[in-house]
């Protein structure tokens, strides 16, 4: 059974292993008038392999590795962007509908976007852990992108907003 976050993330920090991610401080209560509020937390991409993932988002990429939590034959895996609060859940692709999706989970679309403060520097980290990129950097009216796959299939854009 997966129980939903809020019923250990606090209360049992021991049953999961966290690595250089800092601690949450729960959500602070709204006032009963106050209207409800939806925020996307997470998400899922599918991937292979759980290490091999891991490897490229946290050492790679500097993403901190935020649960591992063993599930019987799966895990669950969330690894968070840094200085970010959404997750991104690796979820291992184990019936052949999945394992067919890895490669083409969006249609071929890009359907990820990274966002970059330094693009040159950001592009050497993503070729380095194993990105590849698809195109040179380009300029757009909204900044300079790139298109690039991560190892599992997932095609995304690399911007770095304009000044």
């Amino acid at each position: 059974m997966i129980w939903p976050m809020s019923r250990w993330r606090y209360k049992s920090p021991q049953r999961n292993r966290r690595i250089a991610c800092p601690p949450q401080t729960p959500a602070k209560k709204a006032p009963a008038n106050a209207p409800a509020v939806m925020k996307l937390s997470a998400f899922t991409i599918l991937i292979p392999d759980y290490d091999a993932a891991i490897a490229f988002f946290c050492a790679g990429l500097g993403f901190s590795l935020t649960e591992d939590i063993p599930q019987g034959p799966k895990r669950w895996v969330t690894v968070t962007p840094p200085g970010e609060n959404i997750r991104l859940v690796l979820a291992r692709a184990d019936t052949p509908a999945q394992r067919a999706a890895l490669h083409n989970p969006a249609g071929g679309r890009v359907w990820l976007f990274l966002q970059s403060d330094d693009f040159a520097a950001d592009a050497a980290k993503i070729t380095a852990a194993g990105g590849t990129f698809e195109e040179t950097p380009r300029q757009e009216p909204y900044g300079t992108v790139a298109v690039w796959r991560d190892p599992f299939g997932n095609r995304w854009d690399l911007i770095q907003a304009a000044l």
